[in-house]
């Protein structure tokens, strides 16, 4: 829990003196077309906060995300928080589809490949593809083939599952490259232990040897890790919903950072952080259910 609010600290605190760094003055947006006057200003200010400390303005803020306040936007002059609730929903179905995507294949290449030789080495290459190819590029091929010319799957737009395929593909694939590769390492010391003599013994199929008991025992590691590339799908969203035409989080990111829309900018990374420390305690929890030994540890105060 203390953790999880550091977290959420520093994502605010990061982005607010980032902001700050960043050159140009908010007042210079606030006026608009309007013509400058030293009263103007002066109200613009005073009616923004602008006019206190950045220490207390930064205090201030705190307070506010402290009550669910995220202030009202800068260039759009509409709440915060209802910005985010009609971008935030496509978002998130593009990074979970992109996350089951990543899983599926993870287990499937690692499963069908661990320990044998031939089939390994091409996985190896494919999977060397994969990591090494930007997700826009891939998706721009994937446009070309099953959109363009098969007709397959919609151009753009947000218009049901349809719609979600090859953006979740465009931004799973490479993640499920780089999950597979630990998962196998992981598989394949598993199926050298003991235990999975003994199951060998009880003519267990060598699908059933893989998937109900190699695969929980390699799970942990590829389950970390998957944890912490969440965070990569997050941003890979920002380009991939800009060549698929989706709406989303991306696009208002990245006009709230080029119109210096602090408000917007802050609670983009008060939400994103979120995540992650859902993310986190979700994969911590998946671990402990994953390895009993774990569990074993933590009740007895030992280290993880």
């Amino acid at each position: 829990m203390i953790s999880g609010l550091g977290v959420l600290w520093g994502a605010v605190t990061l982005s607010f003196v980032g902001i700050r760094l960043a050159p140009g003055d908010t007042v210079d947006l606030l006026v608009g077309e309007q013509r400058r006057t030293p009263e103007l200003e002066a109200a613009i200010r005073a009616e923004w906060g602008l006019d206190s400390p950045v220490i207390v303005q930064y205090l201030r803020y705190l307070w506010h995300c402290a009550r669910g306040d995220f202030g009202r936007s800068y260039v759009l002059q509409r709440p915060v928080s209802e910005i985010l609730g009609s971008q935030t929903l496509p978002t998130l179905e593009l990074t979970a589809a992109a996350l089951a995507v990543a899983v599926s294949f993870a287990v499937i290449i690692a499963t069908s490949t661990a320990q044998r030789r031939w089939s390994r080495a091409v996985a190896n290459a494919v999977e060397l593809t994969l990591v090494s190819t930007p997700p826009f590029w891939l998706g721009i091929v994937l446009l070309s083939v099953f959109s363009f010319q098969l007709k397959i799957f919609p151009v753009a737009g947000n218009k049901g599952f349809a719609s979600l395929v090859l953006p979740a593909l465009a931004l799973g694939l490479s993640l499920g490259a780089v999950v597979s590769q630990v998962l196998r390492d992981g598989l394949e010391r598993a199926l050298e232990e003991p235990f999975a003599v003994t199951v060998k013994s009880w003519s267990v199929s060598e699908t059933a040897l893989r998937l109900r008991h190699g695969l929980r025992h390699a799970a942990v590691p590829a389950v970390t890790l998957t944890g912490w590339l969440v965070g990569g799908l997050l941003g890979g969203t920002v380009i991939t919903e800009a060549v698929f035409g989706r709406p989303g989080l991306g696009r208002v990111t990245v006009d709230a950072v080029l119109a210096q829309d602090l408000p917007v900018v802050l609670a983009v990374a008060i939400l994103a952080a979120l995540i992650y420390v859902v993310t986190s305690t979700i994969v911590d929890l998946l671990a402990l259910w994953l390895d009993p030994r774990l569990r074993t540890g933590a009740r007895r105060g030992e280290p993880r």
